[in-house]
């Protein structure tokens, strides 16, 4: 076991938000933690790291565990540049190496007592041992995996947008190398390729973690326990989170029909009560005092089941109908700033699709959306809009909401024909009850934007639905009613997302958002992963060229070509092989030295003669391709 909660109670003010937590987490436990928004999932993780303390209950942590988590990881020094902060997660390892240097130095200034030689001996072996030797590789290779270029590496951390601070911080949570990870919406501003890199990572990681996340697809990935936090109380499932929903399912059930049961045998028993009572003889009385014991036993159990958590209820519908042509763009270009996103973008989208955008972030797909709601002009190409479409655009940075109204103004502003009753109605059913519909949009959190933004939606009675990361703040509840809202939907869909979820569950089409332009993909997110992998196969088998089609010129430039290659191959085998020997010869001579004077000489031949062999190994490398080539064509 590495961590153990018992017990475990928080409130704040006069609101309970959860009581009688209880649970393990051991070692390789991949945990999904899921439950509605402001349930206190995050709270919870502050408990566990110690942020928070509980009003009862105890939280129990293994002696050697080391616990990672975003918070711990801010930054101090913003002069600093994006390689070099993540860098700072390997502190330890990088002051060995500077110690490591300094020694060498001493070395070679003429310190060569035993002491110095030990701890060099000895510090070299733990600096290995922990990783020192590929330490820098693994740091970037998990911010290129994030989604940083190489050439992002230089930038100063001050001048990193939120988003990317967020993925610095999870790189180098993820290369703490802590025996539990806490992840609190890890995949939030990565795309969809990070994401994948992501669930390969943690698919490989040797230690435990618990993650709260809304990607339901992500969770299917990388989770084998769910728990939820739901009501106040936990609920521990085997499997990740499509085995949750049938477990789930089975489970409220079986508690229906218990409580059903018991329920009914108290009536059972409690009818005999009436009967006894009627009878009014002392032996009755007996009966009673018996029968009220084994209800009192009953009720003592009995558990009643609990109402689901309120979820958004809604449906998009169009007030009326539009042509068959909805959207035409031909030849559309965007730049800012001399950078060009993407040029060539020919989209055509009918009546009733659902047709998908994605993309790596920064690609443009938000800029696309903007040039077809008109807010940024192209600089080449033309779009069109078909006959009687009117569109309504969920902007992801929800920039239509006016900070200073209530959410109750913002809705009534915009549509001013609806009675105050119709408005409050309208806002319960997006989770807005009593006094919240007097909130600030100032003050809501990402998913109460979300919804005031998706409310507007809804009642603009549109036909074509332009949607932007729709689910990016949504919890999976929500999620969930917006997916059944858009399956239902008698109009056109045109979302950008990472949701693979939502894209598998709503797509007919896929449209891949490049600097050259946008690809076609006539399904949904499963058919677009195996076309682009089976494209990949079909790009590796290089077809094979018949002698038949080159000239005798050419055949006998390519057999000279591959008699040299030939030629060169064997002389290099022979090469490896002689400097194999020598460093053989010369490792023994050393191990036999006394004289300190020629171990240190013939140290440095020994690692003259590797570095040439190493040398001479990648060109041999590179002429055994290219010799394999020439016996593939």
């Amino acid at each position: 076991m590495l961590l153990g909660l018992n017990n475990v109670e928080i409130s704040f003010a006069d609101r309970t938000l959860f009581s009688d937590v209880s649970f393990e987490i051991c070692e390789n436990d991949k945990i999904g933690f899921i439950g509605v928004n402001g349930s206190g999932k995050t709270t919870l993780l502050k408990l566990i790291t110690g942020k928070l303390s509980a009003d009862g209950g105890t939280v129990t942590k293994a002696a050697d565990c080391r616990i990672g988590f975003m918070e711990q990881f801010a930054f101090k020094n913003t002069d600093q540049t994006l390689y070099d902060e993540a860098l700072t997660v390997f502190s330890e390892l990088e002051d060995m190496e500077l110690e490591l240097a300094q020694i060498h130095d001493r070395i070679d200034f003429g310190d060569h007592s035993a002491e110095i030689i030990e701890r060099q001996a000895r510090l070299s072996e733990q600096f290995e041992q922990n990783g020192g030797l590929t330490y820098k590789s693994r740091t970037a290779a998990a911010l290129v995996g994030l989604g940083f270029s190489e050439s992002d590496f230089s930038l100063k951390t001050e001048v990193l947008s939120g988003g990317q601070l967020s993925k610095l911080q999870l790189a180098k949570l993820l290369l703490s190398n802590a025996d539990l990870l806490l992840l609190d919406e890890p995949t939030n501003h990565l795309d969809i390729r990070s994401v994948e890199w992501l669930e390969k990572f943690l698919l490989d990681y040797k230690g435990a973690y618990l993650v709260i996340s809304h990607d339901r697809f992500f969770l299917d990935k990388v989770t084998n326990r769910t728990i939820e936090l739901e009501n106040q109380k936990i609920r521990d499932y085997k499997g990740n989170y499509t085995r949750f929903v049938e477990l789930k399912k089975e489970d409220v059930e079986r508690r229906r029909k218990e409580y059903e049961a018991a329920v009914k045998e108290i009536n059972r028993v409690e009818g005999i009560i009436e009967q006894q009572k009627r009878w009014n003889q002392a032996h009755n009385y007996v009966t009673i005092a018996s029968k009220q014991k084994q209800i009192d036993r009953i009720e003592k159990t009995l558990e009643k089941p609990e109402e689901s958590p309120d979820a958004i209820k809604f449906s998009f519908h169009c007030d009326d109908g539009c042509g068959n042509d909805v959207l035409e763009a031909k030849n559309i270009a965007l730049s800012f700033d001399g950078k060009t996103l993407f040029t060539n973008v020919n989209i055509d989208i009918k009546k009733g699709e659902r047709v998908f955008l994605i993309g790596a972030n920064g690609c443009g797909k938000t800029s696309l959306f903007r040039v077809l709601t008109g807010e940024h002009a192209p600089d080449l190409g033309s779009f069109k809009f078909g006959a009687r479409v009117r569109f309504g655009y969920f902007d992801q940075a929800q920039r239509g909401l006016h900070e200073e109204k209530t959410a109750m103004e913002e809705i009534h502003d915009e549509y001013p024909r609806m009675t105050e009753t119709a408005v409050r109605t309208a806002l319960a059913s997006f989770l807005f009850k009593g006094d919240d519909v007097f909130k600030k949009i100032s003050s809501l959190s990402g998913g109460e934007r979300a919804r005031v933004a998706l409310l507007k939606l809804m009642l603009s009675g549109a036909n074509f639905l332009l949607l932007d990361e729709p689910t990016n703040h949504l919890d999976i509840n929500s999620c969930e009613a917006l997916e059944n809202a858009l399956l239902n939907y008698d109009g056109t869909l045109f979302v950008i997302s990472h949701d693979r979820y939502l894209i598998n569950k709503l797509a007919n089409r896929v449209y891949k958002l490049s600097e050259s332009g946008a690809e076609n993909y006539l399904g949904n997110y499963d058919f677009y992963i195996e076309h682009n992998r089976e494209a990949a196969v079909v790009n590796e088998e290089k077809p094979k060229k018949s002698d038949s089609a080159l000239d005798y010129r050419q055949k006998k430039e390519r057999e000279s070509e591959r008699r040299k290659l030939n030629t060169k191959v064997s002389r290099l085998e022979q090469q490896i092989e002689e400097s194999d020997a020598l460093i053989a010869e010369k490792t023994k001579e050393l191990a036999e030295l006394s004289d300190y004077q020629r171990a240190m000489e013939l140290s440095a031949e020994i690692a003259e003669l590797q570095k040439a062999q190493e040398s001479a190994m990648e060109e041999w490398e590179d002429a055994s391709a290219k010799l394999e080539e020439f016996d593939n064509d």
